[in-house]
């Protein structure tokens, strides 16, 4: 049985938490900043959860079971 591998641009986009679970940045932050309000850049600072329809695929692409 082969190894499975590290699908490596996901592996940079998603982190596991200390719960096991997994986060992701968020969209739009990295430019066009200037039309968006102050509130909303900051907003964009947190690291948000993966959606639970997406965390299998998420998990199998990074290796995890």
């Amino acid at each position: 049985m082969p190894k499975i591998r590290t699908h490596k641009s996901s592996a940079k986009r998603f982190k596991r938490r200390g719960s096991g679970s997994l986060k992701r940045r968020n969209a739009y932050a990295t430019h066009f900043l200037a039309k968006k309000t102050a509130k909303r850049k900051r907003g964009f600072r947190k690291s948000e959860p993966i959606a639970p329809a997406n965390s299998a695929s998420i998990r199998r692409a990074l290796g995890m079971k």
